[in-house]
């Protein structure tokens, strides 16, 4: 089962966490084939060094030699958010960087690649 490292890695952390949630960690644990990072995961499934692996949504959906056969159900772990903010010093251009990320035809293009807004409910990352 390739997955990205669960000691030093976020997907792998967040892999980690729902595979203890749906309490079947102890049952895999020493099947792993950890990766430093989820891209040469992705990469290992592809290529068929591992016969299945964990990735985020939006990596598989990138990669067409493989299929998604399951995603973990959201309550199994945190959610999973990109953040994105200006430093005290930031300047126009990166005002209007955020200001773009913000708009309209980057939701579309983000949702194209299999990113979801975050749900007006939801609480701050902490």
């Amino acid at each position: 089962l390739a997955i990205a490292d669960p000691e030093t890695v976020p997907a792998g952390r967040y892999a980690r966490i729902a595979l203890e949630t749906m309490q079947i960690w102890s049952s895999v644990s020493q099947r792993l084939a950890p990766m430093e990072n989820v891209r040469v995961a992705l990469l290992a499934i592809a290529r068929g060094d591992t016969p299945l692996g964990i990735v985020y949504g939006s990596d598989a959906g990138a990669e067409p030699r493989i299929s998604v056969l399951a995603t973990f159900p959201e309550h199994t772990h945190p959610g999973i958010r990109y953040l994105a903010a200006l430093t005290q010093g930031a300047g126009t251009q990166a005002e209007a960087f955020l200001a773009y990320l913000s708009g309209n035809r980057a939701k579309a293009i983000f949702a194209e690649h299999g990113f979801l807004p975050v749900p007006q409910h939801a609480k701050p990352y902490e």
